[in-house]
């Protein structure tokens, strides 16, 4: 069963948590209790039926057949090659690339699922009506949305995005995504406007009303909806399993994570991937700029009204990281009275967690951050170090590492996620390599051919002939304008 962080709703399926997406009155849905999974027990299999055994005992109403229909999609040449979650040897430590999708994103792994789980979940429910998925993107999500519920029947989807707020390559994935059922719309302000406006959506009880006149309810592919974050898990458990195979970890024995972080989802994964019992010792919490979650880890004051930086690393440009409610609700002993209290301060832009709460918080987790500049540093050393090429988000992660190490030299084997590829943001990786510091210095078309020859990877499927694609003209509309443009588009 699921239940609100904030207490306001309990006793909820897992059809119900995945349909709803968000709580209606406020709040994110957790499982009622955490199931514990032997990593052992996996040994020898394959992603997708790893991915099968960590889902199953969180969706009880769904049959293993149509589980494992769902979880085929990693199996069935979506994902480019025979390991869509591959670990790579790079120096002591590992890389886990999560952007063998469709979208060169990690966002794919959860993102080919949800819509199954959707579709599976409405069926249990017996709802007789389409589905209007709302989703804020800060770059990624938005495309791997689009192209997980394009063409879907009784599904219609519209991603928000800050206008100026994301990669050119990440616009126009968006931009040329086909499909009669998608819809994409510029959002004049952040990221952080972008997801409270639609937030907000969800809580217009006059607009879910005209929309269910005309068969239409509402639901989230963003990582509020449960269905987004519970494959997240999966390849945390893929990249122990890959690192004992490796001789990288002796069975049984710990390995730290590192993970960029913007809405707190992909780490919270960990997290829960912990707490079943994967043998993950400290949790590295990556940021950039934005740096609200270091101040926090160090503080206890989560401060959001402050100032909001567009960076080289967009889909971090969060000063609002959703799914640290959810780690609070862990970190507080589930008690959602102080996470209520919590979240009702934070609408006038800030709150303090208690001190136990805290010292619970920095037990579990490393914060650090890297601006612009050692961000670029740090994808040109590790280059000319490993001959590894990272996005901007990733080489954020592996200089929080660094810091990491030069802090507590903790020898642990450790695994930093990748989350895209370095092609999505060509240009920028590029400054890193050749020194460049001027932003316009290339075409970011021309850049893709730049890095491909440069380093001798492949440019990802799904970003060849981008700019040859037609685009669909697109939407825009301030963050209060939002919900009279859905108005106008299905009433």
């Amino acid at each position: 069963m699921y239940e609100s962080t904030r207490g306001n709703l309990s006793g909820q399926k897992a059809s119900q948590a995945i349909t709803l997406g968000m709580v209606p009155n406020g709040g994110l849905f957790v499982p009622s209790t955490i199931p514990t999974l032997n990593w052992q027990d996996l040994q020898g299999l394959t992603y997708r039926d790893v991915a099968q055994h960590v889902m199953t005992p969180y969706l009880p109403e769904f049959s293993q057949d149509v589980l494992s229909d769902i979880v085929n999609v990693y199996a069935d040449g979506t994902f480019d090659g025979l390991n869509p979650a591959p670990l790579i040897s790079v120096g002591k430590f590992g890389v886990l690339e999560l952007w063998h999708g469709p979208t060169a994103a990690f966002k794919d792994m959860a993102l080919q699922v949800l819509p199954d789980l959707l579709k599976v979940s409405l069926n249990h429910l017996n709802f007789d009506t389409d589905v209007l998925i709302l989703v804020a993107t800060s770059g990624d999500t938005g495309k791997a949305a689009l192209e997980g519920f394009k063409d879907r029947d009784g599904m219609h989807i519209v991603v928000f995005y800050p206008e100026g707020g994301v990669s050119a390559v990440q616009e126009r994935q968006m931009s040329t995504t086909e499909g009669m059922n998608t819809h994409v719309v510029a959002v004049k302000g952040n990221f952080d406007q972008c997801q409270a406006a639609v937030k907000r959506i969800f809580a217009m009880d006059t607009l879910k009303a005209q929309l269910q006149e005309k068969h239409l309810i509402f639901s989230s592919a963003n990582s509020i909806n449960w269905g987004r974050l519970l494959p997240q898990i999966v390849y945390y458990y893929w990249a122990y399993l890959q690192a004992v195979e490796q001789g990288k970890v002796t069975p049984g024995s710990k390995m730290n994570v590192v993970v960029p972080t913007g809405n707190f989802g992909n780490l919270l994964a960990a997290y829960y991937a912990k707490r079943m019992g994967l043998p993950i010792d400290r949790l590295i919490s990556a940021s950039n700029k934005n740096n609200v979650l270091v101040d926090f880890f160090s503080t206890g004051v989560y401060q959001s009204q402050r100032a909001f930086f567009q960076t080289i690393s967009p889909s971090m440009d969060i000063l609002v990281s959703s799914n640290f409610e959810r780690f609070l609700y862990e970190m507080s002993g589930r008690n959602s009275e102080r996470v209520q209290a919590w979240y009702d301060s934070l609408n006038q832009g800030t709150f303090t967690v208690d001190p136990v709460t805290l010292k619970l918080c920095q037990d579990t987790v490393f914060a650090g951050w890297a601006n612009e500049e050692e961000t670029l540093e740090t994808i040109s050393r590790s280059y000319k170090a490993y001959q590894y090429v990272f996005d901007p988000h990733t080489a954020v992660a592996m200089k929080v590492y660094e810091d990491y190490l030069s802090t507590t030299n903790d020898q642990t084997y450790t695994v930093i996620a990748s989350t895209a590829s370095p092609f999505k943001f060509a240009s920028d990786v590029l400054k890193g390599l050749e020194g460049k510091k001027d932003k316009s210095w290339k075409d970011e078309w021309e850049a893709l051919d730049e890095l491909s020859k440069l380093t001798g990877w492949q440019i990802p499927l799904g970003l060849q002939g981008l700019d040859q694609k037609p685009a669909k003209t697109g939407n825009a509309c301030e963050p209060q304008g939002i919900a009279e443009l859905l108005q106008r588009m299905f009433l």
